[in-house]
């Protein structure tokens, strides 16, 4: 894993949009996965910046969202596709056939995983999978015990990712369940990225990158993937070799 660290929020999001740009540059029909959250929102806006001035082109690029909050889809604000269209999709007229979000509305959801994961293996798997980490060190709603080998699944979330996940919505969600991409998925995508700002982060970056391998810390898989880049700012990197 390559970790690059940065002065601040800001300069962390220039140098991930960078990633993006010189992997659309190097494959303009690249299959990227992008998280929701906060982390990646200084991305995408510089994304939007250079698609508007001409600096990228978007338009043979193939998308998937990163995970979903069970029954719900992009009407429910708050959910995890409704921020992509917001900060990335709409704002760039992106087509509908160049994106793929988990229905987690399905009734079938084991059906619904199975669907997306033929849909990355019918466009040669993912170029670039970034993702953020959580708190308790889960990668997308992959939560603390999922197994490295596993992809797309549903499973029960945290009480801490539930807790957290309040502040995206207006009105009090009733979340139980999450839909996701697997470990399994970053694993083999061929450019793994990992995007973390903020003190509060801090300790749990450290135990990911410097602690024990272990699946009681998702984010931990990052150790075993020597392609990763992980983007780190200077408040989230400073206990890094540290403990």
């Amino acid at each position: 894993m390559n970790i690059q660290r940065y002065k601040d929020y800001d300069s962390l999001s220039s140098a991930a949009a960078y990633w993006v740009w010189r992997q659309i540059k190097q494959k303009p029909g690249s299959l990227i996965c992008f998280p929701s959250g906060e982390s990646p929102t200084g991305m995408f806006k510089f994304l939007v910046q250079y698609a508007k001035a001409g600096k990228i082109d978007f338009s043979q690029a193939h998308f998937v969202g990163l995970d979903e909050w069970v029954g719900m889809d992009k009407n429910n604000e708050g959910s995890c596709s409704h921020y992509l269209h917001q900060h990335f999709f709409s704002k760039l007229k992106i087509a509908p056939a160049q994106v793929r979000f988990f229905d987690a509305k399905a009734a079938d959801l084991d059906g619904e995983c199975e669907k997306m994961n033929k849909h990355i293996q019918d466009l040669g798997g993912l170029d670039m999978m970034i993702v953020g980490i959580g708190m308790n060190g889960h990668i997308g709603l992959n939560e603390p015990g999922t197994d490295f080998n596993t992809y797309a699944h549903h499973s029960a979330l945290a009480p801490v990712t539930i807790d957290v996940a309040k502040k995206y919505f207006t009105q009090q969600p009733q979340l139980t369940e999450g839909i996701t991409l697997g470990l399994r998925h970053l694993a083999e995508a061929r450019t793994p990225v990992l995007i973390a700002s903020g003190a509060k982060k801090a300790g749990i970056i450290a135990q990911a990158l410097n602690g024990p391998l272990t699946i009681d810390v998702p984010a931990s898989i990052f150790q075993t993937l020597p392609n990763a880049q992980i983007f780190l700012d200077h408040g989230v990197a400073e206990k890094l070799n540290k403990e």
